[in-house]
């Protein structure tokens, strides 16, 4: 068997049958991510502080108030309704927002996702949230939960039609397993080769060292191939592209 326990994932399939794979980002990168966008929202604050000081001073300051309300409350929701669910910081570090079935989140489901940031965030550095994201498989904290969304890597969808389409596959040499596959094999195998356009060559080669070592045998005419370029070799003969 392949080592799928080394990657997190998540199976989706559309109403019209289609199933793709979508990679939910992990607690690390989405603090990086909070940490840049917090640093913008700063920015942004201090420079509305300094360029509006004199407006302040004037109207009082309930304006100052609702520049800080609008900001904290309403920067994640603007970005990802109309920046196609990323923030600044989510752009930067290839990550998007997005419904649990992998569509577009919405301005109800952004609002509400941020709205709960505050329960998240009640014991302070994000405790509230590690738990719900650790006890997780979409890695979801308080506020994912109830809106039905997702934080994934932008890998996932814009490669997804990609992997759907084998026909990338005819550039590879047909392999022929020395052993008998059964159901189960071939259909693992045909997922590496589905995922494969999301890794690099040497994650591809690590997660299909062991199983195509198996497979090789004594196969000496095949032994000149890479690991992975064996088991895609397989995927090809499977899925027909070498007619």
């Amino acid at each position: 068997m392949l080592q799928k326990e080394k990657d997190t994932s998540l199976s989706v399939q559309t109403p019209e049958g289609i199933e793709f794979i979508l990679y939910p980002a992990g607690f690390l990168i989405r603090a990086c991510s909070y940490l840049i966008d917090l640093f913008i929202q700063l920015a942004f604050i201090i420079t509305a502080a300094i360029t509006l000081n004199f407006l302040i001073e004037i109207v009082g300051t309930w304006l100052w108030m609702l520049i800080l309300f609008g900001v904290n409350w309403f920067y994640h929701v603007f970005f990802e309704v109309f920046f196609n669910g990323q923030s600044i910081g989510k752009k930067i570090l290839g990550l998007r927002v997005v419904r649990s079935d992998g569509s577009p989140v919405n301005p109800g489901a952004s609002f509400l996702r941020n709205l709960l940031r505050f329960a998240d965030t009640f014991l302070f550095l994000y405790i509230i949230a590690l738990i719900c994201m650790s006890a997780s498989s979409g890695f979801r904290r308080l506020g994912d939960w109830t809106a039905d969304t997702l934080v994934v890597y932008t890998t996932t969808l814009s490669y997804a039609s990609k992997r759907l389409d084998m026909s990338w596959l005819s550039k590879y040499e047909v392999v022929t397993s020395s052993q008998s596959l059964s159901y189960e094999e071939k259909q693992t195998i045909l997922m590496f080769a589905r995922r494969f356009p999301l890794m690099s060559k040497a994650r591809a080669d690590e997660i299909a060292k062991n199983y195509a070592r198996t497979l090789r045998g004594e196969d000496l005419a095949n032994n000149n191939c890479s690991d992975s370029e064996y088991l895609l070799g397989i995927a090809k003969k499977l899925s027909g592209k070498h007619s």
